[in-house]
């Protein structure tokens, strides 16, 4: 879609999206934490920050990059966030592993997942099945590496037979590429890209999607505490209203939302983190379902499944009902959540 038929089309839907203009007030002190670092995905997260859209719902927001999906909700229950975006699956695993846990998501972001396992045309690994026996690198944080028993179980493989590296977030996609790791797990929005930035053209890049084999888990969300979401009920709106309207705004101009990423990491690859913010909204955030149905509208046996994938596929016989991760009581009104 060019960008001046985006505008014209989502401007109404932005506009109506606008809180009211804050007075002079005490704002509230929100520390928040991404999943990882600046890249295109995160833009949009930024982007509510510097057009003031949490400022004028009484927020002022202090937001910190990311180092892993698997990161976040450990940070958030130790006190050091209040809130944060990332992969929910983590978030449940701990929620199963730790019942006195009061984490959960307001808000779901990603329709569908970015989890994948990434390999070279190189490596001769054809199916899921071919990864048995060897080595893959991920930070232990990663939510593909947290969840890759998941993804073996669907795709039939024993996970039990899979080496692992731990690596740095930077390191990762450079050990594949320099053949030190055989495949890695990740968000597609990350991996794929950042190996391509890497010298590899794309058709020698193979990629197997955790919903590809049956993994088909719900993905990037905001992530809290229920004690914290019921003392700032008003901010967690807040919050939300701000996600979706810079979701909106990505949608509409993308290119600005990464003029803007590149203010604070200036040696940001335009084109590469354009391409890598299109493939985040176009395949996972404004899915088909999202464009019908608006933001918010989540099916609950499909997340009641994703809850039991990761229990099973971790051995955990406690039970967890989907309503206790995933809680629509803070949602802006209906109007709010919808295409224009």
């Amino acid at each position: 879609m060019r960008r001046r038929d985006a505008l014209a089309l989502f401007g109404a839907a932005t506009a109506s999206l606008a809180a009211p203009a804050v007075q002079a007030q005490q704002l509230l002190d929100v520390r928040f934490t991404l999943d990882w670092s600046f890249q295109g995905p995160q833009a949009a997260f930024l982007l509510a920050l510097d057009r003031g859209y949490f400022r004028e719902a009484g927020l002022n927001v202090t937001m910190d990059r990311g180092f892993g999906s698997g990161d976040v909700p450990v940070k958030i229950s130790a006190g050091a966030y209040d809130v944060g975006v990332a992969d929910i699956n983590p978030t449940i695993r701990m929620r199963l592993e730790r019942p006195e846990s009061d984490l959960f998501t307001p808000f779901l972001v990603y329709d569908s997942t970015a989890l994948a396992v990434m390999t070279l045309r190189r490596e001769n690994i054809r199916t899921p099945a071919d990864l048995q026996g060897k080595l893959l690198a991920s930070p232990e944080t990663d939510a593909g590496r947290q969840l890759f028993p998941a993804f073996a179980r669907a795709a039939g493989i024993d996970a039990s037979t899979i080496r692992w590296q731990t690596v740095t977030p930077q390191l990762r996609e450079t050990m594949l590429v320099r053949g030190q790791a055989q495949a890695i797990t990740g968000f597609i929005t990350s991996g794929i890209f950042s190996i391509r930035g890497l010298g590899v053209p794309e058709q020698d890049i193979v990629t197997f999607r955790y919903s590809d084999v049956g993994a088909d888990f719900y993905a990037t969300s905001l992530i809290t505490t229920r004690r914290w979401a019921q003392a700032n009920p008003r901010a967690v709106t807040g919050l939300i209203r701000g996600l979706i309207r810079a979701q909106y705004d990505c949608l509409a101009d993308p290119e600005a939302a990464i003029v803007n990423l590149r203010r604070r990491e200036p040696l940001t690859d335009v084109a590469l983190e354009t391409a890598r913010l299109r493939m985040a909204l176009e395949q996972l955030t404004f899915t088909p379902h999202v464009r019908q149905n608006g933001f918010g509208r989540v099916d609950m046996a499909r997340l009641q499944r994703s809850v039991d994938s990761v229990r099973e596929a971790f051995g955990i016989s406690r039970a967890l009902a989907a309503s206790d991760i995933y809680d629509t009581s803070y949602l802006p009104p209906a109007s709010e959540l919808r295409l224009a």
